[in-house]
């Protein structure tokens, strides 16, 4: 008999949907705004007690759709790592949305907020089923749903940067989605199978016939770069820094902390239940995603050095962030993917943190958004200001924080045994070499938000009286907190990730 907490990660995927469909009939942008944090509310429930249920009993469930049985009918999964991150996600929305919400009331016609909600809905049922889908076409279904929701939140600052923005995030997002989808065919050409576990035994068996290794290489690359094309994987990114630096702040705080990682959860279970880590590796598939992932540590990081404005230099450094991830896949190991999973909690936390603290700092300098008239702006607005120190020590790696734990295990996971010398050291180098830029755009940036006196030109003071909101400082608060328990409670999260990664 099915336990009943099982049906939560549909009712999950059924809310927002839902919700999304209700909220067309609210036309008041406040109401409607309150439906979604109520939903999200809901779903980060129903996903902790998942997570809390797996997590004590060591097991994974799935949970079968409608009355067809395997291999036409479709179904979910859920173990821990799929329900705590669907429980990220939804807080992480939260917070962004409370944080973000005068900015996107100045930033968002009235008439048009509701119809904003309605996207953050459908963007919120996309990753539920991201995370717990276990059938590849669906999956690709959602990918669609997740695509055409997170432009539309980016174009709802109605300007023109962001409509340019949106029509190059569009473009590069059906790129990713038209060789995801030539991947998916070919798989189901050769196997018959969409479903995940009908798929892992009939891709095992073809991989015992060389003449298959060409295609199995094929299709397998071909997924995995279109899903890297998706999370703005170097050297795919280019959409991403004019998308996150101009949309409004709740919009830029969520598609770097949770859009960009529904695509990648997608790729590590397409990693551990369609094939395996070894035969990714063994295709060199997972070589190529650890030289792209180092390529992109140093890469947006040596821009984001060179960015003077402040939300698209934190967009350069997502760019080296996504690199840590796919840093951590392309080891191809247990405790890679581990290291890769944790990357994904504790930067869903602080891009949001430091994109909501930046909204926070730029309002109280007369909305200046280059970094130099952002000078003493945490003197202003000190809550933004600790926000902005939280985040950014938390990217170069201080230890206490979430980031220097990511760094810690990967650095780990490069050395541990089995690991090929070659990319043991392309990992390290690449962990070094980001982390020493890190310190060159963070650091001067914090120092810069507490500087004394007031930056000016020509004889104008840009500096603002900016009183924040309750619901700002909770949101700066909790992720600001988020960031200091990863940090300082690091070691039994990574233990039960690492555990449940043979449950993926």
């Amino acid at each position: 008999m099915r336990l009943f907490y099982e049906n939560f990660p549909f009712f999950c995927v059924f809310l927002g949907l839902l919700c999304g469909i209700v909220t067309t009939l609210i036309r008041d942008g406040k109401k409607a705004r309150y439906l979604t944090l109520l939903m999200l509310a809901v779903c980060a429930v129903l996903s902790g007690v998942v997570f809390a249920e797996t997590a004590r009993a060591g097991r994974c469930f799935s949970y079968s759709m409608g009355a067809f049985p395997a291999p036409w009918g479709n179904e979910l999964r859920s173990g821990p790592i799929e329900a705590l991150l669907s429980m990220v996600f939804c807080l992480v929305m939260i917070f962004s949305l409370l944080g973000g919400k005068a900015d996107l009331e100045e930033d968002i016609l009235p008439e048009k907020q509701n119809l904003y909600y309605i996207m953050m809905d459908l963007l919120a049922a996309s990753l539920f089923a991201l995370c717990f889908t276990n059938d590849m076409f669906t999956g690709y279904v959602f990918i669609e749903i997740n695509t055409i929701a997170a432009c539309s939140i980016v174009m709802a600052k109605d300007s023109g940067q962001t409509i340019l923005a949106t029509i190059r995030y569009l473009i590069m997002s059906l790129v990713g989605s038209g060789v995801f989808l030539f991947g998916v065919s070919m798989l189901y050409t050769i196997t018959g199978h969409l479903l995940m576990p009908n798929l892992l035994p009939a891709v095992t068996k073809l991989f015992s016939n060389p003449a298959y290794d060409y295609p199995l290489a094929m299709l397998a690359g071909m997924i995995c770069v279109g899903l890297a094309v998706k999370s703005a994987l170097f050297p795919f990114h280019t959409w991403l820094p004019t998308a996150h630096g101009s949309a409004t702040t709740a919009s830029s705080a969520v598609l770097s902390g949770v859009v960009l990682k529904g695509y990648i959860i997608l790729l590590i279970k397409v990693m551990c239940r369609v094939f395996t880590p070894a035969e990714i590796g063994s295709l060199g598939v997972g070589s190529v995603l650890l030289v792209l992932g180092a390529g992109a540590m140093v890469y947006g990081s040596v821009w984001a050095v060179r960015e003077p404005h402040a939300k698209r230099m934190i967009a350069y450094s997502s760019v080296a962030q996504v690199g840590y991830i796919y840093l951590g896949l392309g080891l191809c190991t247990t405790m890679g993917i581990a290291a890769a999973i944790f990357q994904i909690i504790a930067h869903a936390f602080t891009k949001p943190l430091l994109f909501v603290s930046t909204g926070g700092l730029i309002d109280a300098s007369g909305h200046q958004k280059k970094l130099y008239f952002l000078r003493g702006a945490g003197r202003r607005c000190p809550m933004a200001g600790v926000g902005f120190t939280i985040g950014g020590l938390s990217m170069v790696g201080l230890p206490l924080l979430a980031g220097f734990v990511t760094k810690l295990v990967l650095g780990r996971a490069a050395l541990a045994e089995g690991i090929p010398q070659w990319q043991m050291i392309v990992a390290l180098s690449a962990i070094a070499i980001s982390s020493l830029l890190n310190a060159w755009y963070y650091l001067p940036a914090i120092v810069q938000i507490w500087k004394g006196g007031e930056a000016d030109t020509d004889g104008v003071v840009y500096s603002h009286e900016f009183v924040p909101s309750l619901s700002f400082k909770a949101a700066v608060v909790c992720m600001g907190l988020a960031v200091i328990l990863l940090g300082c409670f690091a070691y039994p999260l990574i233990e039960l990730l690492t555990k449940s990664v043979s449950l993926l």
